[in-house]
């Protein structure tokens, strides 16, 4: 660990002491905080922000790492870029769907990154050219696939396909906001959804 980061995290631990879900900023919502962090560049304030998110942040940083150790290290490292990135905020849609997103970059960028664990050796590989006749795969197909065999699923998928399938169908983002998120058209972002939802399904009904 380094030692910006120990530092950052002993701030953020003392904040979280005193100025947790019964301190004087408990009762701000996300947006406020946000905008109070940024104004004054407030590191103590962010522990709050920390203290809301660092447990969900860090189930989510679990789902691309390979060890509890790994997903904490990840998890750190996603809040100590956030602090640095939190002005880029606009608002477009509700903070916690845009960290969530960042998270998920941000690991998507960790996996691409190391090429030791880049995931292209456990994944299925398909060329998007088989998927540009696919048939839309229904949502009820994704929400009806069994919780083991779609968690095998999802490791076999790209971390691009990963990232948007959990941003849309267990964090609840709209096209609108995934369309925010991404900085691309809606239909883009229905089109990748396809070839991810495609992709994810083949690969779910090779599993037993």
């Amino acid at each position: 660990m380094t030692l910006l980061k120990r530092l950052f995290l002993i701030l953020v631990n003392q904040t979280k002491q005193s100025l947790g879900k019964d301190g004087p900023y408990g009762n701000l919502t996300d947006e406020a905080l946000v905008e109070k962090i940024v104004a004054k560049n407030d590191t103590l304030l962010f522990g709050v922000l920390y203290d809301r998110y660092s447990k969900v942040v860090y189930n989510k940083c679990y789902g691309f790492a390979r060890s509890q150790d790994e997903a904490e290290d990840l998890t750190q490292d996603v809040f100590l870029m956030l602090f640095i990135k939190l002005a880029s905020f606009k608002g477009k849609s509700k903070f916690s769907t845009w960290l969530y997103s960042f998270t998920y970059n941000f690991c998507v960028n960790y996996v691409n990154r190391n090429k030791q664990r880049k995931l292209s050796d456990r994944s299925v590989r398909m060329d998007d050219v088989d998927y540009k006749m696919t048939d839309e795969v229904p949502d009820e197909s994704i929400y009806a696939m069994k919780a083991n065999r779609l968690e095998k699923a999802l490791e076999m998928v790209s971390p691009e396909d990963k990232s948007i399938l959990l941003l849309k169908y267990q964090d609840g983002a709209s096209i609108k906001e995934l369309s925010d998120l991404m900085e691309l058209g809606e239909s883009a972002i229905k089109m990748r959804l396809k070839r991810a939802k495609a992709k994810l399904l083949e690969i779910y009904k090779t599993l037993s």
